[in-house]
């Protein structure tokens, strides 16, 4: 078995608690009749249910990888968060384009998205069953039903730390659909399931509910880089209190660069560190490259099937005359591709003077005269189902990559863009040895000095195709703007501005209808 934490997800496949609806569109009913007195009767059965909590990042349903969903409404295999995430945050932007027509998806480049779109929505009711998971766990898991159930001792302290996890992610959680969807519903383990219709928070309340959150958390969990692989501690709060405090200006109206420096500063500080081939970020024994992922999704070919995650992002990407064998799958599916504006980041496109371009040119066009032509816009080959040494992944049709939601460099880039922003304790000369450090790992010439362009283009470079670009471009005002174009930006072939209302997505309209508590955002 590739990792420890499948031992425990896997055995907790069937389990989804008693869990119900936080909309009357949006059915998370179990599906099976295993009660939640059954399941948190023992620590085993706390155990197995926070493996729920985690597996659902990983897994679509209980049988997978199609069949029995969490999500009704939406195919299964496009029901993964990280496959949902990747196309709301790619896909709207100059990083990615896809060939398909599945619905949904080409309203997604050409920025004419709706309140119906399935991906959107769909995206949108994964991050509330995942939160609805947390809330079911956090509740179990309060110190009066451990009392109640005869849980003491270390089995108490063990589910303790659970439950800070568990807040964690929901946090994560809250942090997506706070950043995609603006003014959202809210519920917590307070609220009984179902019960009620959720209210509408403000994005910016969401914002002060999430990073207090985080910080109360804190002492409660693990060191970083002490907790079993692909567990949230203390590394991935500060991260994520990092990130959030990067964008706070866009959720809140008030800039927080300072909180931004200091909490990106304390997981640089903590340990981690680089590995030293940017190619091997994303391999299939990626689980490997510990000193630098902070969070990982972790998917296992054998283990964890379905048809989103880094399967998606290993099969999507590869047709024309790629040979898919030479990317550890059996098969393309021929989807997506870049355009020219991310290939003119680099020197080259096949990496010569820098290692992270990591593109297919042979039969690829640079320019995209159709977006449903695959050889029209170059492939990426960024991510590959085989090991370090070259051998296959342990299956030719779902991956063994793991997702890292959070990784070092990230904050580095952090550090640097809160800097030029005028943040209080930051370094000049620090941010500059930060990007460049990035650099030499690339084999790329050092700058002598960076901009805020600079270190946009610079996260442009490494965080490519990590579901970063429309956050990144939002908040240096290039993503609805006529400043910035990129092919078929809102749907013209060279690019033209789009409404600005279109920076925050739509509520989707089955939760609208269902949810008299809820405002649809304007402009939808």
């Amino acid at each position: 078995m590739k990792r420890n934490i499948f031992k425990i997800m896997i055995a907790a496949g069937f389990l989804s608690g008693s869990l119900a609806s936080c909309s009357k569109k949006l059915d998370l009913l179990p599906t099976n009749d295993i009660t939640a007195a059954q399941v948190y009767s023992t620590p085993l059965g706390y155990t197995e249910a926070f493996a729920k909590v985690y597996g659902s990042y990983a897994l679509t349903g209980n049988t997978g990888p199609a069949g029995n969903g969490d999500i009704q409404g939406i195919d299964e295999g496009t029901s993964d968060f990280v496959r949902l995430y990747w196309n709301a945050q790619e896909l709207t932007t100059d990083e990615a384009v896809c060939a398909w027509g599945d619905p949904g998806v080409p309203d997604l480049h050409n920025m004419n998205w709706s309140a119906s779109n399935p991906i959107l929505t769909g995206l949108y009711y994964r991050s509330y069953y995942q939160i609805t998971l947390c809330n079911d766990f956090i509740n179990q898991a309060s110190d009066g039903n451990l009392a109640s159930r005869g849980i003491t001792g270390a089995s108490a302290d063990t589910i303790r730390t659970y439950r800070a996890e568990a807040r964690f992610l929901r946090a994560y959680q809250y942090s997506v659909v706070m950043d995609l969807f603006g003014n959202v519903p809210f519920v917590t383990e307070k609220d009984p399931l179902g019960a009620v219709l959720p209210p509408q928070i403000n994005r910016s309340d969401l914002f002060n509910y999430i990073t207090g959150e985080l910080h109360a958390i804190d002492a409660s969990l693990v060191a970083p880089m002490k907790n079993q692989y692909g567990r949230a501690d203390q590394g991935a709060e500060w991260a994520l209190l990092a990130r959030l405090y990067l964008n706070a200006g866009v959720y809140t109206g008030t800039p927080k660069f300072d909180s931004a420096i200091i909490y990106s500063s304390k997981v640089i500080n903590a340990g981690y560190s680089l590995i030293p081939d940017y190619t091997q970020l994303f391999l299939a024994d990626n689980n490997l490259n510990t000193s630098e992922f902070i969070l990982t999704v972790n998917y296992d070919g054998l283990k964890t099937q379905g048809y989103g995650g880094t399967t998606f992002l290993t099969h999507s990407p590869v047709g024309g005359s790629m040979v898919a064998l030479n990317y550890g799958i059996g098969g393309g599916w021929a989807g997506n591709r870049v355009t020219k504006n991310l290939i003119n980041l680099f020197p080259d496109p096949n990496g010569t003077g820098d290692k992270r371009a990591e593109f297919y040119t042979s039969g690829q066009n640079l320019d995209i005269n159709s977006l449903t032509t695959f050889t029209d816009g170059y492939a990426v080959a960024k991510f590959r189902n085989l090991t370090r040494s070259g051998a296959l992944g342990q299956s030719l049709d779902y991956s063994d990559i793991d997702f890292p939601l959070f990784r070092l460099a990230e904050m580095y880039l952090i550090y640097a863009e809160a800097t030029l922003n005028g943040g209080a304790g930051g370094s000049q000369s620090l941010a500059l040895q930060y990007v460049n450090t990035l650099r030499a790992r690339a084999k790329t010439t050092a700058l002598t000095s960076i901009s805020l362009q600079d270190v946009l283009n610079e996260r442009g470079r490494e965080l490519y195709w990590e579901g970063f670009r429309r956050t990144d471009l939002i908040r240096n005002n290039q993503f609805v703007e006529g400043t910035y174009l990129w092919p078929w930006k809102g749907g013209i072939q060279s690019g033209t501005s789009v409404a600005s209302y279109l920076k925050v997505f739509p509520i989707p309209s089955a939760d609208i209808s269902s949810n008299t508590n809820l405002v649809q955002n304007p402009g939808y």
